[in-house]
């Protein structure tokens, strides 16, 4: 298990994470989300041991993590992470650059553990390129690949995906998630992608200004948000007044009804494919919901909130 234990940590004198307090069970992937400058990475590299700690303390099972000043090289063996500049060596190939760290008396093994790693990558053709050559998804998923060849414990991957083109993404999330799950690896991703967090996470951590706001399933989360915060880290909230209570709704919450308690003018629509986003005023604010159909804009119409 993964404990860390009411962590405190500051680069100088402004406290950049306060109290963080969390255990990870073997094998959860768990996510960590909220706005930038939140103190995500942060947590990534202290659980790595990248940093030492001001206050507080970090445990993998009985082994504590440790930072600089106990380690001549930084960062705990049984541990990979995966930071947002991918450190990959431009002048050998992709293939080399995930061998990189594989012993070479079992060449075989080794071969065929590299052509695994960027099956699941999706980089099986680009394996004999060298990496100056690749654009920054590809170089993205490379470094993917890499660490997870020495198949660790623990994997930290920071915004994993924030260079993939969203028509590959998909479909590269579902095969390192499910090969993540497969190996039982202990999975622990900062991200601001919600769909990261909705389809693949067990768990999620809220961080807001250095803190641990939230932590619960995703799909609690989702559906029962504490606040306007963390209902906004999961896309456009609206804040409500209906039937005497203030309620975080999403877009897809509320619907056109004639007979709704709800009066709007519509001032933009947004098409998205499968139906439209309507930007709308109640009450001198902004609201969202979704529609079939385009709305004009200065139409005035009623909604309701959706039942279940």
């Amino acid at each position: 298990m993964l404990r860390v234990q009411q962590i405190h940590f500051a680069y100088l004198d402004k406290p950049t994470l306060s109290g963080i307090d969390f255990s990870v069970t073997p094998g959860t992937t768990l996510a960590v989300i909220g706005e930038s400058g939140c103190g995500k990475s942060t947590l990534l590299k202290l659980i790595y041991g990248l940093y030492d700690l001001d206050q507080g303390a970090i445990y993998w099972n009985d082994t504590e993590v440790l930072g600089p000043k106990f380690n001549l090289i930084p960062g705990m063996e049984f541990m990979k992470y995966l930071a947002q500049d991918f450190d990959l060596m431009p002048f050998i190939t992709v293939a080399e650059n995930v061998g990189k760290y594989l012993s070479n008396i079992y060449k075989d093994k080794k071969d065929q553990r590299v052509a695994e790693l960027l099956e699941i990558v999706e980089m099986s053709e680009f394996a004999n390129v060298k990496a100056k050559y690749l654009s920054g998804g590809q170089m993205q998923r490379v470094a993917l690949a890499r660490v997870l060849a020495l198949e660790p414990e623990v994997l930290l991957l920071d915004e994993p995906f924030s260079h993939i083109d969203n028509f590959r993404k998909n479909s590269l999330r579902r095969k390192l998630f499910a090969y993540l799950k497969e190996q039982q690896i202990t999975t622990i991703v900062a991200t601001h992608d919600s769909t990261d967090v909705l389809s693949f996470a067990d768990e999620v951590l809220v961080m807001q200004n250095g803190t641990l706001l939230a932590q619960a399933a995703p799909k609690n989360l989702y559906q029962n948000p504490s606040n306007h915060y963390v209902a906004s880290l999961f896309g456009d909230v609206n804040t409500i007044t209906h039937d005497g209570k203030n309620l975080l709704l999403y877009p897809h919450q509320l619907v056109v009804d004639k007979n709704g308690a709800i009066p709007v003018t519509v001032t933009n629509a947004y098409y998205r494919g499968t139906n439209y986003l309507i930007e709308a005023t109640h009450n001198g604010n902004l609201i969202y919901f979704e529609n079939d159909t385009a709305l004009e804009k200065g139409m005035e119409v009623r909604l309701n909130v959706k039942k279940g």
